[in-house]
């Protein structure tokens, strides 16, 4: 069957409608759009003409002036709108009309960097430009090439930890680059939010920094997708006026948005189908009528344990596959590939398929729980009915605090602006970091600025670690070391563990972990899943970041509990109950559970043995007034309940990864001697989640409230403070109570 006869059958399906909270219809909507400019070259129009592309869409005639006009820009339109065209048709009309121009364009991963490129060299073949040499250079580009990249690509398509780690600190090879540089392109510029962002925009620093010294002030052209305030974050992190286009000209085939809310299975105690079980079966029906389908889930194990759950319930279980981080990049190209030319059916996805890789035409995206964030949610929804065909997505939501809100108030995800994207490029952590990258690329003088802002008082400093060395007012890169080596864009840390399987007698490498997930997931014993095949760890060498596992066949996963303490270091603001300042984080994973497959019942447990981490981070924390009434118990659930809901609703008000920031409740503070919620930003010297909450504790509160009086649970549950049973209908009861007398 079509899409459009299962949508008949989903909506005469009764079952299916009784879970159904929400079920709205975007209609289909025309274009607009404008002719071709008038100075752009004949070649491009010839090509676009062959291409069945009579004219523009409004916002890419638009983004075509604005550039001509040499200003800064920021394109945010649905997902499938044509935001390629935004760069491209200005970038290759100008290398048309200058062959010495250089256009360097970054993306947030590999995968993007070669949909593009080999867009591009088809433009170029079509046009029969021999000028247009178009390269991608990453970790996998051949050492042979590369030289003939930096001497003559006129586009070079990379990636910013390659731009930070490689072209910055050899700009003397990359010089016919940065002395010709006219455009820098950054696409999806919504995923540079938190510390990625906050990185990102140093590496710009650097980048306008060293251009400036071959005398280029090249233009940037930013595309990205729905997000509260995108021309703030484009101008935060290019510190510089940015020009928005934000109205969509593109058409749209009709979208369909439902809300599903798994069926309760014990009303009294608020326990819910699980929302894993309830997308698998879902996605085995669309997939069954060979209707191509993603379906997302928040993490890594989720993932693996949903594809083992919809292979299950197929004749072929090869039409499915899992795509995530930790796969080798071969895998994840392969699984692209299959996408595109309709090998395979379904895909079982994290966030890393949010963004815009070509992976065909789908027409079904399931998201199992609610994403976190209003633009998250658009983006993942857009990867079905990208080309003007009829799609549905289906929210199921889990039994967290969060998604049940969004299933009794679908009506505020619809009516909400997407969330803010907070970066913060002078936290000191990263700033000093990508100030010795700088120092080791260019010697500082004197009151020079590092973007806008003086850093002569962090150069002194590192003259006296002995880091730099000033002479006639210069301060000089004074080490054997490469800096940047050391530095990784996506953390805080480079260091990653790899996975090697030692089932056979040939070991191979079949994945890897960051160092801060590890004790969560590849401790001994644990049980690490990858494309639905299930290895026990045998061995984590955790000095050399090795993991040693086996293939086995259980019907059990691990899942690993976080045991953390807080130490406040300073206080910088107080409000009432509430203060903002720097924390010690001790964080140690002490147990792990055993999980079973299909019931989710917890089937053992057993001890892991593996140092403790610290880190030093900016946090907000609130007391509670002590209340004698209470007993040790009722106090830990009135805690526990209301940390719960409030990390809940903390993601709508911070556009936020569900790792970036973490609750903490204690019942007697070593700071405060008094019952305490803690809120941290959960990356070194923090991005500014915590600041934020800290100007909406009210309203935090206020949401809180108003997500347990609108619970239908008759006692607590976890879909509101988190917990069920005896503690749970105490911490509801004392919560509701609290938050009504505040």
């Amino acid at each position: 069957m079509n899409l459009e006869q299962v949508l008949d059958q989903l909506k005469a399906d009764s079952e299916f409608n009784q879970q159904v909270t929400s079920w709205v219809i975007i209609p289909e909507s025309d274009g607009r759009y404008m002719p071709f400019p008038e100075d752009m070259d004949r070649r491009i129009v010839s090509y676009l003409k062959h291409k069945n592309i009579a004219e523009l869409y409004s916002h890419q005639a638009e983004a075509y002036r604005l550039i001509k006009e040499e200003k800064n820009i920021v394109v945010v339109t649905p997902t499938a709108s044509g935001k390629t065209y935004t760069y491209n048709l200005p970038v290759v009309d100008s290398l048309l009309k200058d062959p010495t121009m250089k256009a360097l364009y970054l993306f947030p991963t590999k995968a993007l960097a070669n949909d593009q490129r080999h867009e591009l060299e088809v433009m170029a073949s079509k046009i029969g430009s021999k000028r247009l040499l178009v390269y991608t250079y990453d970790g996998d580009t051949p050492v042979s090439i590369r030289k003939s990249i930096r001497d003559t690509g006129n586009i070079v398509l990379t990636n910013p930890d390659m731009l930070h780690s490689s072209i910055l600190p050899n700009h003397t090879k990359w010089a016919r680059l940065f002395e010709n540089l006219k455009y820098v392109v950054i696409d999806e510029l919504h995923t540079y939010r938190g510390i990625f962002g906050s990185q990102l925009a140093n590496v710009l620093r650097r980048l306008k920094r060293i251009a400036n010294f071959y005398g280029a002030k090249p233009l940037f052209v930013m595309t990205s997708a729905t997000i509260a305030n995108p021309k703030q974050l484009a101008e935060r992190l290019i510190e510089a006026d940015v020009e928005l286009i934000s109205d969509n000209g593109a058409p749209q085939g009709e979208k369909n948005i439902v809300f599903y809310n798994p069926p309760l299975v014990n009303a009294s105690l608020g326990v819910r189908k699980s929302s894993i079980i309830e997308a698998s079966r879902l996605g085995q029906r669309f997939i069954k009528n060979s209707l191509q389908t993603i379906v997302f889930t928040r993490s890594r194990v989720s993932a693996e344990v949903l594809l083992t759950y919809l292979r299950s319930g197929l004749k072929d279980p090869s039409l499915v596959r899992s795509y995530r981080g930790g796969y080798l990049p071969n895998e994840r190209r392969e699984t692209e590939a299959k996408l595109r030319n309709g090998e395979i059916l379904g895909v079982v996805s994290t966030n890393a398929l949010e963004l815009g890789i070509d992976i065909g035409s789908l027409q079904v995206a399931i998201l199992t729980g609610y994403p976190g964030s209003i633009s998250s949610t658009y983006q993942q929804l857009g990867r079905a009915g990208r080309r003007m065909e009829t799609s549905l997505g289906i929210v199921v939501t889990s039994a967290a605090p969060l998604d049940q809100y969004m299933a009794r108030h679908p009506e505020y995800f619809f009516s909400q602006a997407p969330e803010q994207a907070l970066i913060n490029p002078n936290n000191l952590y990263v700033l000093l970091d990508h100030l010795k990258c700088a120092s080791f690329e260019l010697p500082f003088t004197r009151n020079e600025r590092f973007g806008t802002i003086l850093v002569d008082e962090l150069l002194n400093y590192l003259a006296e670690q002995g880091i730099l060395h000033l002479t006639d007012d210069k301060y000089f890169w004074s080490t054997e070391g490469f800096p940047a080596a050391d530095i990784s864009l996506r953390s805080l840390s480079q260091d990653n563990f790899v996975i090697i399987d030692t089932t056979s007698q040939r070991h191979r490498v079949i994945g890897e972990v960051d160092r801060f997930s590890a004790p969560m997931l590849i401790h001994e014993e644990a049980i690490y899943l990858h494309g639905g095949q299930q290895y026990q760890v045998e061995k984590l060498d955790y000095e050399e970041k090795k993991a040693y596992v086996t293939a086995v066949d259980v019907d059990y996963y691990t899942d690993a509990d976080l045991a953390v303490k807080v130490r406040v270091l300073d206080v910088d603001q107080k409000k009432d109950n509430c203060c903002l300042g720097e924390v010690a984080v001790m964080a140690k994973v002490p147990l792990y559970k055993k999980i079973k497959l299909y019931t989710h019942e917890n089937v053992g447990w057993g001890k892991v043995s593996l140092p403790e981490e610290q880190m030093h981070t900016s946090a907000y924390w609130f007391v509670l007034p002590e209340m004698t009434e209470l007993s040790k118990v009722e106090m830990e659930s009135l805690l526990l309940g209301l940390a719960n809901v409030l990390a809940g609703v903390a993601p709508l008000y911070v556009l936020s990864d569900a790792k970036d920031f973490h609750v903490v409740p204690e019942v007697r503070s070593d700071f405060t001697s008094l019952p305490t919620i803690y809120f941290y930003d959960s990356l070194p010297g923090g991005i500014g989640l915590a600041e934020k909450l800290f100007r909406l504790h009210n309203e935090m509160l206020d949401l809180a409230y108003e997500v347990i009086k609108g619970c239908p649970c008759e006692s607590g549950c976890p879909s509101c403070v988190g917990v069920g049973d005896q503690v749970g209908m105490m911490a509801k009861s004392l919560v509701t109570t609290y938050l009504e007398r505040r």
